[in-house]
């Protein structure tokens, strides 16, 4: 006990793990915090996280945003969503009211990712390789390019663009079992219109019920949406 809080006197304003304090027992470890966190030194975040705070003019310090969403995709890889996501790929400069983001956890620490973030969770365990902007364009597509600002014309532009970007497309495709129907409908007609070969875009075609229509929402201006089941009339 006298060394964890010895530890954490001594750290001042700061988030603290059980990975820590490696050096020493588990389980006396973790007993120390919870005392810790019962006398008010420390505020227990989530399971095995803390942080001691500082007093300042305006009351108790608060933890750094930044410093807590990186903890929380330590744990579980969280992606940019919605408009963020919109955003790190260009087709939009809005910035969201609320945080959004998309998990493969069933659930993430509200006290780590702020409690008015929107949480996608659930997303297919084929996610956690790719990086921030291929999976924010698989959430993109998701959404039928509808968090995009540009024009219909400009938005297929840069998603033809995006996509066409050495090895995205091959990326996409070796994952695309895992996405819904919309989603391996839209990669097959990009992938057609970026000039894939057609045995490359089989075992798409061959996923998806011939009886089936998708909204391409604003992507629903690429060449081969037709041929990609889109629905009429978009």
């Amino acid at each position: 006990m006298h060394q964890v809080r010895q530890r954490i006197e001594r750290g001042g304003e700061k988030l603290w793990r059980l990975e820590d304090f490696r050096d020493l027992p588990f389980t006396a470890v973790a007993q120390a915090l919870s005392r810790l966190t019962r006398q008010g030194i420390l505020e227990r975040l989530s399971k095995g996280v803390y942080y001691r705070s500082r007093q300042t003019t305006f009351g108790k310090s608060l933890p750094n945003p930044a410093a807590i969403q990186e903890l929380a995709s330590r744990r579980k890889q969280v992606f940019p969503s919605g408009i963020a996501a919109a955003s790190l790929l260009g087709f939009t400069t809005q910035t969201a009211r609320r945080g959004e983001v998309a998990t493969s956890a069933l659930s993430l620490p509200r006290k780590l990712i702020g409690a008015d973030t929107v949480v996608h969770a659930r997303r297919p365990e084929a996610w956690a390789g790719l990086s921030d902007a291929d999976a924010a364009l698989l959430d993109f597509l998701r959404r039928g390019g509808k968090t995009s600002e540009l024009s219909p014309r400009e938005t297929v532009r840069r998603t033809l663009a995006l996509i066409s970007e050495k090895g995205r497309f091959e990326r996409l495709l070796k994952i695309a079992d895992s996405e819904p129907p919309r989603v391996r409908a839209l990669i097959g007609a990009i992938g057609e219109e970026i000039g894939k070969k057609p045995a490359a875009l089989a075992r798409l075609r061959a996923s998806l019920n011939p009886f089936s229509r998708f909204d391409f929402g604003r992507l629903s201006g690429l060449p081969h949406a037709r041929d990609w089941q889109a629905k009429e009339g978009r």
